[in-house]
C-alpha cells in the first residue's frame, strides 16, 4: 500500500513528492472538511508558491484542500516538508451571507447563488425548497446546516473529497469487516456539549411558552440549562428551535469504532459492520500511516440525527 502527497502550486503546476515519512488524514461527519497532517522527504528548496495538498492512497485521490501551514527544512543535507491542510469545504465555513430572510431556497440554490468555491461540489437537491432566515455572521456551513435540517431533518457532510451531501449516499459501498483482523474494537462516548434544558423567549421576549427538557441528558446527572431570543430561523414551527439545538448538541454522542491494517476505501455514509455494528453509516474515517504501514480507523455515530 503505497500513499503520496502532490504539492500543487499557484499556477497548477504539479509537484510530486519524495518519500511520506508520516501523515494523519481525518474525516468526521460532523466535520465541515478533510484534514491531513504529513511529513515529506521533500524535492525542492522552496515551497512559497504551494497552493493545494493533495493525498493520495494506492493512486486514489483522499484528500484535496488549501494549505493551512507549509514548513521546510534542510537537516543533514536532507530537505524534509511538514504541511497541514484542510478540504476545499472548509471554505464554507469561512464565507458569510448577507443576513436576512431568503426565500424559496433549494440546496442548489444555496450552494451556487453565493460563491464560487473551487473544486467545492454538492449533491443535486432542487425538488426541495424552504425559506432560510440568515442571522448575522452567518457562514455557509451554517446555512446549510439550517436548510438541511429544515429540508431533510439531517446534517449536511462530505463525501469524496469536497463534495457537500445532505441526504444518505444512495448507493454506498459496503464493508463487512468482522471476518478481518482488527487491531482494536471500542467505544468513545462525548457529554461535554449536552445540556439538559433549553429555553427560547417568544416574540415579546418572555421565557416559558418554549421550553425542553432533555431526559437522556438528565439522566447523566447533568445540568446545562441554555436561554437563547426567539430564533428566526424557525418561525414556521417555534419547538423545532428546541429540537434543532438538542440534537445539534448531541451530535457524535456515542461512537463504536475498530482499526485495521491497510484502507479498504471507506467513506462517510457507507456501510459497514464490525463487533457488534451491523449495517450502520460510517461516520468517521482515520487514516494513519508511517514506515511501518497504514491503519485505518472506522466509526459509527449513534445520536440524535438520522443515518
Amino acid at each position: 500500500m503505497t500513499a503520496s502527497v502532490i504539492i500543487k502550486t499557484a499556477d497548477g503546476t504539479s509537484l510530486a513528492e519524495g518519500k511520506v515519512l508520516n501523515f494523519v488524514f481525518d474525516k468526521d461527519l460532523y466535520t465541515p472538511y478533510t484534514t491531513l497532517r504529513a511529513r515529506v522527504r521533500a524535492v525542492r528548496n522552496s515551497y512559497e508558491d504551494a497552493a493545494e495538498v493533495i493525498l493520495l492512497i494506492n493512486g486514489a485521490m483522499v484528500h484535496h484542500g488549501l494549505v493551512d501551514n507549509i514548513r521546510w527544512v534542510k537537516t543533514d543535507g536532507e530537505m524534509f516538508m511538514n504541511v497541514s491542510s484542510r478540504g476545499f469545504t472548509s471554505l464554507l465555513t469561512q464565507n458569510q451571507i448577507e443576513p436576512g430572510l431568503k426565500s424559496h431556497m433549494s440546496f442548489n440554490a444555496l450552494m451556487e447563488n453565493f460563491y464560487t468555491l473551487p473544486y467545492v461540489t454538492h449533491e443535486d437537491n432542487s425538488d426541495d425548497s424552504s425559506y432560510i432566515y440568515v442571522r448575522p455572521n452567518t457562514s455557509m456551513w451554517d446555512a446549510a446546516s439550517n436548510l438541511a435540517y429544515k429540508l431533510l431533518g439531517t446534517y449536511p457532510y462530505i463525501k469524496g473529497t469536497n463534495k457537500v451531501m445532505i441526504s444518505s449516499a444512495a448507493s454506498p459501498a459496503v464493508f463487512d469487516l468482522r471476518g478481518e483482523k482488527l487491531l482494536s474494537i471500542g467505544t468513545e462516548l462525548t457529554d461535554s456539549r449536552l445540556a439538559s434544558g433549553y429555553h427560547m423567549a417568544n416574540m415579546g421576549g418572555s421565557y416559558g411558552e418554549f421550553d425542553l427538557a432533555d431526559s437522556d441528558t438528565e439522566a447523566l446527572k447533568i445540568v446545562r440549562h441554555k436561554y437563547f431570543d426567539l430564533d428566526m430561523r424557525f418561525l414556521y414551527d417555534p419547538p423545532e428551535a428546541l429540537a434543532y439545538r438538542d440534537k445539534y448538541d448531541f451530535r457524535g454522542q456515542k461512537r463504536l469504532f475498530c482499526s485495521y491494517a491497510g484502507y479498504k476505501g471507506e467513506d462517510l455514509s457507507d456501510i459497514v459492520s464490525f463487533g457488534s455494528v451491523t449495517s450502520e453509516r460510517v461516520g468517521s474515517v482515520n487514516i494513519s500511516g508511517n514506515s511501518r504501514g497504514v491503519v485505518t480507523e472506522i466509526g459509527v455515530y449513534r445520536d440524535k440525527f438520522p443515518r
